[in-house]
């Protein structure tokens, strides 16, 4: 996405662990809600690796998809991923996105934005058809479906930013470059 959009960056994965950092969120250390998880996620990596580029500024960002009070991990296989879209089938998922960027081991800003998805009542043959030809790649999404491929045909609604689906509220960070004269304005 951002380099769809024209900027220029390097990519430097985290060191976060970030089943520990839920860890600490549920035993009391911060906002236990979907949207503080992606926050503090978001943030946690930008930190991660601005610490190793100080004078860089770091984007980090991640997303959480929450069922009512139950949030989602990836599935971690296809059987999986069909226990997923099974839950999801005939009701609405938030995809919570949150983006934070750091310089110098610190958050300089963040931001967090929602979208609701509203799953129709399919079959479970339509399903059985979806997950065959998707493959495995529906295990790189928490949602088990890329909104921009085959998993469009799983929805009735959706109410949200596209790019927040995608997982980086991406116009959100856009005018913040601008802000801080990142980018050009």
């Amino acid at each position: 996405m951002l380099e769809a959009a024209g900027l220029t960056f390097e990519a430097i994965a985290s060191s976060v662990d970030e089943p520990q950092v839920r860890r600490e969120i549920e035993a009391g250390g911060g906002d236990s809600s979907p949207e503080g998880i992606a926050r503090a996620l978001a943030a946690a990596k930008a930190v991660d690796v601005s610490r190793a580029h100080p004078d860089a500024l770091v984007i980090g960002s991640d997303q959480v998809l929450a069922l009512g009070s139950r949030i989602f991990e990836k599935p971690r296989d296809l059987s999986a991923a069909r226990a997923h879209l099974m839950a999801f089938r005939g009701k609405a998922h938030v995809l919570i996105s949150a983006v934070s960027l750091a310089q110098a081991g610190a958050t300089v800003w963040q931001h967090a934005q929602t979208a609701t998805l509203a799953v129709r009542s399919f079959s479970e043959a339509f399903l059985d058809r979806y997950l065959e030809a998707a493959g495995e790649d529906v295990c790189l999404s928490v949602g088990a479906y890329q909104l921009e491929g085959l998993g469009a045909q799983l929805f009735e609604r959706i109410d949200g930013d596209y790019f927040t689906i995608l997982g980086l509220p991406l116009i959100a960070l856009l005018q913040k470059l601008r802000a801080r004269e990142v980018i050009d304005t």
